[in-house]
């Protein structure tokens, strides 16, 4: 459900009524009955596992301790039941990293739950229909990013993404590598990160500016591209992707995690406009590859 204070239950509502008709999946709802039928929920639409807490205020426009514990049990379900085999894919509704911290959970969110409970390094993927980008570094200050800009690094990053292209269909996948600094460092002037990088393998290109890595990957020369840090990927995405909206995809467990690619937006929930379409796009991504 994510942060029941956001516009998560909104959109699960939304985006399940739309995918009613023939649906070729069973969806399940882990999250508070109370919140999800203030929303329109009705056994129809799905069946639903109640995670009960006290009361809380129905749009608070705040993080909320207690919304932050709800959140985060029902996702922990859902990663358990996915880890059992009872459920094939986890689609996961934004939540509050702040309501999570209020509420005294000690991972950072999702991506952060998935490194220290699983053995397997997760990446975060970012996908509008062939727009595909993977994140060399997460969610850290921007001036620690430099550190993470090592060959080492690029390319255990790489082979991952390598490895999630092929699973949707890219035999020979294509990488290009945006750099870290303005005009990719222009040769060891503006910074040295990129003259700093041994030999790429092959199937990496790069490091590019930023503008240019971009500009290749619309124009189809590359099969994804590898962001140095978050917003030099999400926010071109997001404005390229529009209203359609565009889904995160945590390549790396042992089962398919998709969510839609925004946050709470706490300031529109309870008012009944919040867009679906970037759940909706989660949940075809997730029945589809799951």
């Amino acid at each position: 459900m994510g942060d029941p204070l956001g516009i998560g239950p909104e959109i699960i509502v939304k985006a399940l009524k739309k995918t009613l008709r023939g649906r070729n999946f069973e969806p399940i709802i882990i999250g508070s009955e109370q919140i999800m039928k203030n929303m329109g929920w009705q056994p129809r639409l799905a069946p639903l596992i109640n995670i009960t807490c006290k009361k809380i205020p129905r749009f608070a426009k705040t993080p909320n301790k207690l919304c932050g514990g709800l959140s985060f049990k029902s996702f922990h379900l859902g990663v358990h039941l996915a880890r059992k085999k009872k459920i094939d894919a986890l689609v996961t509704a934004p939540i509050s990293k702040e309501a999570w911290k209020l509420a005294g959970i000690k991972y950072q969110g999702h991506t952060d739950y998935f490194r220290k409970t699983m053995k397997k390094e997760p990446l975060m993927c970012f996908v509008c229909g062939n727009l595909r980008v993977a994140l060399l570094t997460e969610h850290i200050p921007l001036r620690n990013v430099s550190g993470y800009f090592k060959t080492e690094i690029v390319i255990k990053k790489s082979a991952q993404f390598s490895a999630a292209l092929k699973m949707l269909g890219v035999k020979r996948p294509k990488i290009c590598l945006a750099a870290v600094n303005p005009h990719a460092g222009d040769s060891g002037i503006i910074g040295r990160e990129e003259k700093n990088l041994s030999r790429l393998p092959a199937y990496i290109k790069g490091p590019f500016p930023s503008d240019r890595a971009w500009l290749e990957l619309i124009k189809g020369n590359f099969d994804g591209l590898i962001a140095a840090y978050h917003d030099q990927g999400i926010l071109p995405l997001k404005i390229l992707a529009g209203p359609a909206g565009f889904l995160h995809w945590t390549f790396g467990p042992d089962f398919t995690r998709t969510s839609p690619g925004h946050g709470t937006a706490f300031d529109l929930a309870g008012k009944g406009t919040a867009n679906p379409e970037g759940m909706i796009e989660a949940i075809k991504f997730a029945v589809k590859y799951s």
